[in-house]
């Protein structure tokens, strides 16, 4: 069995990639994931969307591949996180839509529970803050506004999972209630530093702890799939929610090392290594990945709006038609103009937390047209990443930047990277393998398996594609990056 199988479950499409013995990918299958919104900053998904490109996609791409199920040798899934469903125990049938992360209906909950006083014993236990982005809240705003459905948690007929485990559950027909220490991290849950559920924390959100999964490794045993799927029993060997996957993707393994994905939003994470460490800077101190029951943890900070600027520009604006375009009418643009957006459309996220505020264009002038909006979009994905790394700085005491590795969508774009390069005042380093989330799911099962390399091994395969070299000068990248600072705090003021 020389072939593994990588599920790479987003917030906009499902995807399935095989990958040959040599980490080298075979075929690929895409579709989209509709979209919900049922009310203002309400976002959902149909949990049946997400099984159904999940398994679609993963035929097609075995198809594609023209081998059979028999030679997969295991299962590597990676997945939005935070996304929250609860389903029947007996018939795994969703209680209600799955609530995406991006979804902030729990924002005045938060709120009175830090007034309240609990976000400090939260963040010591979790290392999250109070905010409506993780699971916790929503699952215990499923318990109240579904009708019946404490007293059935009470009950233990349904459970609770990450987007992760109620995939593992309908591909094993419900034999395997399990999670994996980075999704279990994100929960709001999860002690990081015990590794186990908090009981404290499910008591304050009345949350009943026999919803919850088995946590494991990322490199585990996490059940069989049911052969009526796929064509084979095939073993789920690796999970990672995506951000955690791309950091293991880019071989981001030794302490310091920092990486940063520009899909839907951006997330930006720093190896911090065995060390749990605090953030004063409003990050997030988290678990990058569990490797034979040793947390190795890291500082994120995360972007709620990055690619989906660009989606903006297409699809409200329709000031693009294909995403591709944004780089080539942003170098088109006027950069004296000064035009700034904050694309704040569904709060702030590190390192500033304000769910309720909102996004704006600053700085038009009589001639700002096409080409500075498309500027002004992506360059708000590389001042965003700038508060991030700063932040990061602070924490991790350095007043060095650290080189960046980047993926994701967005990382194509050369006029984007550059920018980003000229933001930061470091090196911006593109890998050869774009398919860096998939390959770090790919890269545990294949692991787990015994046909890929161990960490060090795995290393090694790592290879640069393109550097982008700041060539900005110092000056002006401070005033631009002021100016920045300054739409922000008129952003948060409005």
């Amino acid at each position: 069995m020389t072939y593994i199988l990588a599920l790479d479950q987003g917030t906009t499409s499902s995807r399935a990639i095989v990958f040959d013995v040599n980490m080298q990918v075979i075929s690929v299958s895409q579709q989209e994931v509709p979209q919900h919104y049922p009310a203002s900053g309400w976002v959902e998904h149909d949990p049946e969307d997400i099984w159904s490109t999940v398994v679609a996609t993963t035929r097609d791409a075995i198809e594609r591949a023209g081998i059979l199920p028999t030679k997969i040798a295991g299962i590597g899934i990676t997945n939005q996180r935070e996304t929250t469903l609860v389903w029947d125990r007996a018939t795994g049938k969703a209680v209600y839509n799955a609530i995406v992360w991006q979804d902030r209906r729990t924002a005045d909950y938060c709120a009175s529970l830090k007034a309240d006083g609990y976000e400090p014993m939260v963040t010591a236990r979790t290392g999250l803050l109070l905010d409506p982005y993780f699971s916790g809240t929503k699952l215990c705003w499923l318990l109240a506004y579904v009708p019946g459905l404490s007293d059935r948690a009470a009950a233990g007929e349904v459970v609770f999972g990450t987007v992760d485990s109620y995939l593992i559950w309908r591909l094993t027909g419900g034999q395997a209630h399990v999670t994996d220490s980075t999704n279990a991290a994100r929960t709001l849950l999860y002690d990081i530093h015990k590794g186990e559920w908090s009981a404290d924390i499910c008591t304050l959100l009345g949350i009943p702890m026999g919803m919850l999964p088995d946590v494991r490794d990322c490199a585990s045993d996490f059940g069989v799939t049911d052969p009526d799927h796929f064509g084979a029993a095939i073993p789920v060997l690796g999970v990672a929610g995506d951000q955690q996957a791309a950091t293991i993707g880019q071989a981001c393994f030794e302490p310091g090392m920092l990486k940063s994905t520009y899909g839907t939003g951006c997330f930006a994470l720093l190896n911090t290594g065995n060390t749990a460490v605090t953030s004063h800077a409003r990050l997030l101190t988290t678990i990058a990945y569990q490797l034979d029951g040793k947390p190795t943890y890291a500082l994120e900070g995360s972007i709620f709006v990055a690619g989906a600027v660009v989606q903006w520009l297409r699809d409200a604006l329709q000031i693009i038609g294909t995403a591709g375009q944004s780089g080539v009418l942003a170098e088109q643009a006027d950069a004296d103009q000064g035009v700034v957006i904050v694309p704040a459309f569904t709060g702030l996220g590190a390192p500033y937390w304000v769910p309720d505020c909102r996004g704006a264009v600053l700085g038009l002038t009589r001639n700002s047209g096409r080409a500075e909006f498309a500027r002004a979009a992506l360059e708000s994905v590389a001042y965003q990443t700038r508060d991030l790394l700063e932040s990061m700085q602070a924490d991790w005491q350095t007043e060095e930047p650290a080189v960046l590795r980047v993926d994701g969508g967005m990382s194509t774009s050369d006029w984007t990277m550059q920018g980003l390069a000229d933001i930061l005042g470091a090196p911006v380093d593109r890998p050869v393998m774009p398919e860096t989330t998939a390959l770090g799911a790919g890269w545990l099962a294949g692991m787990r398996a015994g046909i890929y390399p161990d960490q060090t091994g795995f290393s090694r395969t790592w290879a640069l594609g393109r550097r982008f070299e700041p060539v900005l000068s110092v000056a002006a990248r401070e005033q631009r990056y002021a100016r920045w600072k300054k739409a922000m705090d008129a952003v948060m003021q409005f």
